[in-house]
């Protein structure tokens, strides 16, 4: 038996041929799988997940015919998964290239062609429980991602970036803005950037301004 078989499942089954939907129910059964719902037409069953979603007896699969009433199975599995994502195992006598393209689209993890066997309802349903794990973890991960993405945009957009050539005083160092305005460079460049300035004095602007004989104090490195 497949490894995911070894804990207790919780099943759904969407079938409209009463016939065809005892079987299905008893083979379930011989699989141990546990009977929460039985549906008889797609809209049936999207209402019984919805219903069953916040309950002890959420499904972890559901069994779903393709051909059934008001709502077939690829629909109701893409409306499932739009409101209550859970893994659906589809159920047809048609084994179309088509019919797989639809169903994985919708969301379907794996289908089984009726009637079928014990062995293979055990591995269908272990293979769509795996699927929607995997993308349930994808879905997680393009989730950070975008979180992600949108965070560096947003940084991105903050960012301010100087270019190009900036007419500056010879004498006086003003910039010249693109208004005609002279602006002192310190405002012109925090206008600009993210940088502001701290202002304090380097060693040659503080010998000129302030002679060591007559500001000793300012030179006094020991106190």
């Amino acid at each position: 038996m497949i490894g995911t078989q070894q804990r207790d499942i919780r099943v759904l089954i969407a079938e409209d041929d009463y016939l065809i939907a005892q079987e299905i129910k008893e083979l379930a059964q011989s699989a141990a799988y546990t009977i929460v719902g039985e549906a008889s037409d797609g809209r049936q069953a999207v209402e019984m997940v919805k219903q069953l979603a916040d309950t002890p007896f959420k499904p972890d699969v559901i069994l779903m015919d393709i051909r059934m009433p008001h709502i077939d199975g690829i629909e109701a599995a893409q409306q499932i998964n739009d409101c209550c994502p859970t893994p659906v195992v589809v159920l047809t006598a048609y084994d179309t290239q088509d019919l797989v393209e639809k169903a994985s689209m919708a969301g379907v993890g794996a289908y089984l062609i009726k009637p079928p066997t014990l062995s293979e309802l055990e591995r269908g349903v272990a293979i769509a429980m795996a699927r929607f794990e995997d993308l349930i973890r994808l879905r997680r991960l393009n989730s950070e991602l975008d979180a992600r993405n949108q965070e560096l945009e947003q940084a991105l957009s903050e960012v301010k970036t100087l270019s190009g050539l900036l007419p500056i005083c010879a004498s006086c160092k003003k910039i010249r803005d693109d208004d005609g305005q002279w602006q002192d460079v310190a405002v012109y460049v925090r206008d600009h950037t993210q940088a502001d300035f701290t202002h304090s004095l380097c060693p040659d602007c503080l010998n000129e301004l302030y002679p060591p004989d007559q500001y000793p104090y300012l030179y006094d490195t020991e106190s």
